[in-house]
C-alpha cells in the first residue's frame, strides 16, 4: 500500500514549530513501514497544479494529511484536503471544511458561542472598545497561525482599549480575555463505536514568579534552553475533586467534536478558571504528532503504542 505524506512547502526561514513536521514524517514514516506500507513525503506548495500532477502521477492508495501551512501561512491549511477532496483521494484526519473552521479562530469562536459551548470572550478590529475597564486583560492572538505562534508575555495588554485596537488595526489578529486559572489539553481519537477520549492532561507552570503569565507561550513550546520550555511539563495525575471538572471537559469535547463534523483524531484545549468552569481556548482538529508531543503521550499513557496510533488513523480512511 502506497502512502504519501503530504505536509506543507517550509520557507527557508522556517522557525522549529514549521521544522517540526520533517519529525513527524520521519516517525510516522517510520511507523508506516513497520505497517507495511511504503511511505513517500510530498511538499505541497502553492504551485498547486504540480502537486496534483506528482499526485496522480504516483497513484498513492492513501495521503497521510500533515499541512498546517504553506510557505509559512496558516491561513493555507485547508489547501492540502481540498486537492485530494478534488481528486478523489482519501486523506487521513479531519475534512477541508472542518480544517478551515477550527484554523481561523474567530470562526472557531464565533460557532462555539453559537452552540453555547463556553470559549473566552473576544474582540475584533472594529469592535466598540469602550467597555474595557482598567483591569480588563487581553492576549492579542493571531487569527490563523498555530503552535503558539506570536504568544509571548508581550501580547497582553491591561486596561488599554487604544493599545488593542491599534494592535487589532495593524494585523490579522484578534484579542482573547485572559482567563486566569489552570491549562488542559484532551486529545481525541476514532474508534470502531465513535470518538474515544485519550487520557486528559495539565500543563503545569512550576516555578513561575508571580508577575509571570502563566500560558503555553512560543518559547515553552519550541524553544528548548528557555525557562519556559523546562518549567512547563505535562501531568496526567489529578486529585477526586477534579474528576466532574475533567468528565464536564469531556462533555465539552464531544460537543466541539460533533459541531465541526472531526475525523479521525482531534486535541481540544481548555483553560480552568479559578471557580472550576472550563472554557475552550482551541480546537485542533490535526495535532501534532510527534514522539513527543502532547497527543502521542496520551496514547502512551493510555497503553496505545505510536505505530498502533498510526494503524488506526489510516485504517479508518484506508
Amino acid at each position: 500500500m502506497k502512502t504519501i505524506l503530504l505536509y506543507g512547502q517550509l520557507p527557508p526561514e522556517a522557525g522549529p514549530d514549521e521544522q517540526d513536521v520533517l519529525v513527524q514524517i520521519d516517525s510516522i514514516s517510520a511507523a508506516l513501514r513497520e505497517l507495511g506500507h511504503e511511505a513517500v513525503p510530498l511538499a505541497l506548495s502553492l504551485n498547486l497544479q504540480a502537486t496534483k500532477e506528482e499526485l496522480l502521477r504516483q497513484k498513492p492508495d492513501l495521503v497521510f494529511n500533515l499541512v498546517e501551512s504553506v510557505n509559512g501561512s496558516g491561513r493555507m491549511i485547508a489547501l492540502g484536503p481540498l486537492l485530494l477532496e478534488e481528486l478523489n483521494i482519501p486523506y487521513t484526519g479531519a475534512k477541508a471544511d472542518a480544517m478551515f473552521f477550527t484554523s481561523n479562530k474567530i470562526l472557531t469562536k464565533r460557532m462555539l458561542a453559537r452552540e453555547g459551548v463556553p470559549t473566552a470572550p473576544w474582540l475584533e478590529s472594529g469592535d466598540d472598545l469602550r467597555h474595557i475597564g482598567p483591569k480588563d486583560r487581553y492576549l492579542i492572538k493571531s487569527v490563523w497561525e498555530h503552535a503558539s505562534c506570536g504568544l509571548a508575555d508581550d501580547a497582553l495588554i491591561e486596561g488599554n482599549p487604544d493599545l488593542i485596537r491599534e494592535r487589532l488595526r495593524r494585523s490579522s489578529c484578534f484579542a482573547e480575555a485572559y482567563i486566569e486559572g489552570r491549562e488542559f489539553n484532551l486529545a481525541i481519537l476514532a474508534g470502531p463505536g465513535g470518538p474515544e477520549f485519550l487520557p486528559p492532561s495539565e500543563i503545569l507552570f512550576e516555578d513561575y514568579p508571580p508577575e509571570k503569565l502563566r500560558i503555553v507561550c512560543y518559547r515553552a513550546k519550541w524553544i528548548e534552553d528557555s525557562f519556559e520550555y523546562s518549567h512547563t511539563p505535562r501531568t496526567f495525575k489529578f486529585r477526586k475533586k477534579d474528576h466532574a471538572m475533567l468528565s464536564h471537559m469531556k462533555e465539552l469535547a464531544l460537543h466541539c467534536w460533533n459541531v465541526f463534523h472531526l475525523t479521525g483524531y482531534a486535541r481540544v484545549d481548555f483553560r480552568v478558571d479559578p471557580s472550576g468552569k472550563p472554557w475552550v481556548l482551541e480546537i485542533n482538529a490535526n495535532p501534532c504528532l510527534s514522539p513527543d508531543g502532547g497527543f502521542a503521550a496520551a496514547a502512551r499513557h493510555s497503553g496505545l503504542s505510536y505505530r498502533e496510533v498510526i494503524r488506526r488513523l489510516v485504517e479508518e480512511d484506508a
